[in-house]
């Protein structure tokens, strides 16, 4: 037993330094984020191929989209990266303060986006502009816009909420002092919402501001 005790604590002994455990975080989490990437590059790729075939189509459907909540979306994500961006700095600074009054405020950006977002996509139902029977914009293309438009903001969305619900388990983690703020953690946790917020830069002009110009 004292043999099978000693391999485990070998095999287990290279992650105990936390320069160990944060290389292998970022790069399990580098390898997730490489599949997103796969996905969301397919889905533009196939957008970007029927915006070539349908150029005008595309663009009067485009000016649809509200580009309001569109615009004070971008807004909101690219604060909120600021003060993840802030959290993770000061948890390895070691200041629990800032660290918690960051990510307090990533969280509520996060939601106000998820807020935003609805009241976007209640006036998007309200205006008869989901794919399927009763969509009131004649010409077909643009309901395969907007296939792509309710796919690409609904997965993101669901991006942003899984990042909402693992910034408030780092934030109740930190606040409890079960998790340490040297933690790799909160900057692995950091890596996932900037990826977020990246998409979201991509889908804004695809999205809201094609045939604005």
């Amino acid at each position: 037993m004292s043999g099978v005790a000693a391999r485990e604590a070998a095999l287990h002994k290279p992650y105990r330094s936390l320069r160990r455990q944060r290389e292998a975080s970022e790069f399990g989490l580098w390898v997730f984020l490489g599949s997103e990437v796969m996905f969301f590059a397919c889905a533009l790729a196939g957008y970007a191929v029927y915006r070539v075939l349908w150029t005008e189509p595309f663009a009067a459907a485009a000016r649809e989209t509200n580009i309001v909540f569109g615009t004070a979306n971008t807004a909101i994500l690219l604060t909120s990266s600021l003060t993840m961006a802030v959290a993770a700095e000061g948890s390895r600074a070691g200041l629990r303060r800032l660290t918690l009054l960051c990510l307090g405020a990533t969280i509520a950006f996060g939601l106000a986006f998820l807020v935003v977002k609805g009241f976007e996509y209640r006036e998007d139902i309200e205006k008869h502009l989901v794919p399927g029977p009763g969509f009131r914009l004649a010409a077909p293309a643009a309901q395969v816009f907007f296939a792509f438009y309710w796919l690409l903001t609904g997965v993101h969305a669901l991006h942003m909420t899984i990042g909402i619900g693992i910034v408030s388990t780092l934030l109740v983690q930190a606040w409890r002092g079960s998790r340490p703020l040297p933690s790799p953690a909160f900057e692995t946790a950091g890596l996932y919402w900037h990826f977020v917020d990246i998409v979201w830069i991509f889908l804004y002009p695809l999205l809201y501001l094609a045939g604005r110009s």
